[in-house]
């Protein structure tokens, strides 16, 4: 091989070089100019999750989930005996509430009992008088309550303990409906309460 052939060939390969690190390059400007996810994605708005429900309130008034129609709402699946999650995520709700201010007002945030033998509309009445005021409890039949459930594929289990006792697995996620009733995201209890506000915020602007 001549001295000018070994040139070529070195020359070649520096080139070469040259265009995989320009590649290289080019694909990480991309991915770091890639535009944040919104954070109520678009795609979740087409998951069919909700239906008709006739409830009982605290009060003893029937609520159906037609009647929250034109404001956005944040719903919560739970019951008064949880030991943990429920108290923990009515009381970031009760947060976020008071962090919105006036705008709070504009958002119903709802809890509805995975436990209707036990959350009778008094039970729920003394609960919820521990968070902000503006939540509101459901109850009503088992019937109800699991075809409730079932309709926002929500997920519960009673879990007998010893004694006799029970308690409720569930669904521990807040689910995010847009005035129109439509799905448009959670609130995961991972999340930061900056980025659950966030969220809330989006949730009142749209």
């Amino acid at each position: 091989m001549t001295l000018r052939t070994i040139r070529r060939v070195a020359w070649l390969g520096v080139a070469v070089l040259c265009l995989v690190v320009g590649v290289v390059a080019g694909t990480s400007i991309l991915q770091a100019t890639k535009p944040e996810p919104d954070l109520l994605a678009t795609s979740t708005r087409a998951i069919a999750i909700g239906s008709e429900f006739s409830l009982v309130d605290p009060e003893g008034r029937i609520r159906t989930w037609s009647e929250f129609r034109g404001r956005p709402v944040a719903l919560f699946f739970g019951f008064t005996n949880c030991p943990d999650i429920c108290p923990t995520t009515l009381g970031e709700l009760s947060v976020h509430l008071a962090g919105l201010g006036s705008r709070g007002d504009e958002l119903s945030v709802v809890l509805i009992s995975a436990d209707p033998a036990r959350d009778t509309p008094q039970a729920l009445a003394a609960y919820l008088q521990s968070f902000d005021p503006r939540i509101v409890g459901l109850t009503g039949s088992e019937e109800a309550v699991a075809k409730t459930f079932s309709d926002f594929n929500a997920f519960r289990k009673v879990v007998p303990l010893e004694g006799g006792d029970y308690t409720v697995d569930h669904t521990a996620g807040v689910f995010l409906f847009d005035r129109e009733g439509g799905f448009a995201g959670t609130l995961d209890l991972h999340e930061s309460q900056e980025v659950q506000r966030a969220k809330l915020e989006r949730l009142l602007d749209a």
